[in-house]
């Protein structure tokens, strides 16, 4: 019994909807991918599902870039404005200035050398002469920072421990310099008061009182 017809109009179920739409997109996709491979036809199909979700295939040697351009360029149908195509020669631009800046990065690493000839090792070498110089200028601009700055906290130190001993004769030295004085002129005394010379304790012996 063969198949009947299916009437083409909108699915109105979601869920038979849902499953219609992934069966044939994947037999879509099945077809795009057997005349690419069979009649070596260069095959882009872009599927927008009805939550926008896209799906694409594009044939293994080429791109869907230069499909359009193809399409555009044979059928003289204009697909980018102006705008679309200045922006996408500075996107070109761009992704080419990064890879020379990747390719010039692997030499600077020293990687990927074989292939270039002397004359070409030559900026290399400068690029990093140059920026070996820099790195040590860097490096003795800091050390000339530190020194600076141990310099100073040495300096704070010692004025620190300066004030600390000066502050400590104020509080200690100038007591001792007057008692000292006393027992001097005490001893001055002696010989012309008739008065045998004798040193009082600066502070009694409590044992005698007892």
């Amino acid at each position: 019994m063969g198949r009947g017809k299916i009437e083409i109009k909108r699915i109105e179920n979601s869920t038979n909807r849902q499953v219609t739409f992934s069966k044939r997109r994947n037999g879509i996709i099945k077809k795009a991918r057997e005349i690419s491979v069979l009649c070596e036809a260069a095959v882009s199909v872009v599927i927008f599902s009805s939550s926008g979700k896209m799906f694409d295939y594009c044939s293994p040697n080429t791109t869907l870039p230069k499909i359009l351009e193809k399409y555009q360029t044979d059928s003289g149908q204009k697909i980018w404005d102006e705008n679309h195509e200045r922006l996408s020669a500075e996107i070109d631009l761009i992704k080419k200035e990064n890879d020379n800046m990747q390719i010039e990065l692997r030499h600077l690493k020293g990687e990927d050398l074989n292939s270039l000839q002397p004359k070409d090792l030559i900026p290399i070498e400068d690029a990093l002469q140059n920026g070996y110089a820099k790195v040590r200028e860097k490096q003795m601009e800091v050390w000339r920072h530190h020194k600076k700055n141990e310099k100073r906290l040495e300096d704070e130190n010692k004025e620190l421990g300066y004030l600390l001993h000066q502050q400590h004769l104020a509080m200690t030295g100038k007591f001792g310099d007057l008692e000292l004085g006393y027992h001097q002129k005490e001893r001055e005394m002696a010989p012309h008061m008739g008065m045998p010379f004798r040193v009082q304790p600066t502070k009694p012996n409590l044992q005698l009182n007892k």
